[in-house]
């Protein structure tokens, strides 16, 4: 641990009892270590023992004041790492007036996009699937479940489900798979989208590298070809902390 940061959260600068509960002071030490550059985004935190040894407190009270910055988003905690300083993340604004990718957004942007393939195959549809994509007896669905990742900040988890007759090969996706659809004359050319808040589980959380509990979006969409039929039912997980979703309305001319 650096000197300047030992120094810092020493205990002899620490506030008076006066200013309020302690773990609420050395959270907002901890939110001043961070503010500051002392502990920059990715490093690692002192462990608790060693904070409570440095301030002269008890682990319990640091214990209390890294959750409440956990649950806040300013620091992570990795099984078996220890805590970490946030990635500091630029917020990505996404329109919804026009029907795109998530790599072409991302690319617009100049970012570099990765995915970690969670699921992709061909499989025997649900029966939720079936009415949704509007199938046939003997019907197969292709599913892509995929976690997108800009720059290397891992932004959202991706489910979609196709007909087979829309995506013959999901193992041929590459990155985009607009651009897949597009390769075989099925790039949707409309969609219906529905925006919903949810906080995050344990396996979304460890996947987006957030706190459990975050708050995050829920994005179904189904997508159209020009005929009405259904190409793709996908719905997406993002991170809160990175995602505004924009739309421009305009005022209905009176009848």
């Amino acid at each position: 641990m650096a000197g300047g940061a030992a120094a810092f959260l020493s205990a002899e600068n620490w506030p008076a009892p006066a200013s309020g509960p302690l773990y609420l002071q050395v959270k907002r030490r901890l939110e001043e270590a961070v503010s500051s550059g002392i502990v920059a985004p990715g490093d690692a935190l002192p462990s608790e023992r060693e904070i409570a040894s440095l301030a002269g407190i008890s682990r319990v009270t640091v214990r209390r004041a890294v959750q409440e910055l956990v649950k806040e988003g300013v620091l992570l905690q990795r099984q078996g790492s220890g805590t970490f300083v946030a990635p500091k993340l630029e917020r990505v604004e996404q329109s919804l007036s026009h029907l795109t990718s998530f790599s072409e957004d991302m690319a617009r942007r100049g970012k570099t996009t990765t995915a970690r393939w969670l699921e992709r195959g061909v499989f025997e549809p649900s029966p939720e699937e079936t009415v949704v994509l509007g199938l046939s007896p003997g019907d197969r669905v292709a599913r892509l479940s995929r976690l997108r990742v800009a720059d290397g900040v891992p932004l959202a988890i991706e489910r979609a489900v196709l007909a087979t007759a829309m995506l013959p090969d999901p193992e041929g996706v590459e990155n985009s798979l607009y651009e897949a659809l597009d390769k075989v004359g099925n790039r949707p050319v409309r969609a219906i989208q529905r925006i919903s808040a949810q906080t995050l589980g344990e396996e979304a959380a460890r996947l987006l590298d957030a706190p459990v509990g975050a708050a995050a979006l829920r994005i179904e969409r189904i997508s159209y070809l020009a005929s009405g039929r259904v190409v793709e039912h996908t719905t997406s997980t993002y991170r809160g902390d990175a995602y505004d979703f924009v739309a421009e309305l305009r005022l209905r001319p009176p009848s």
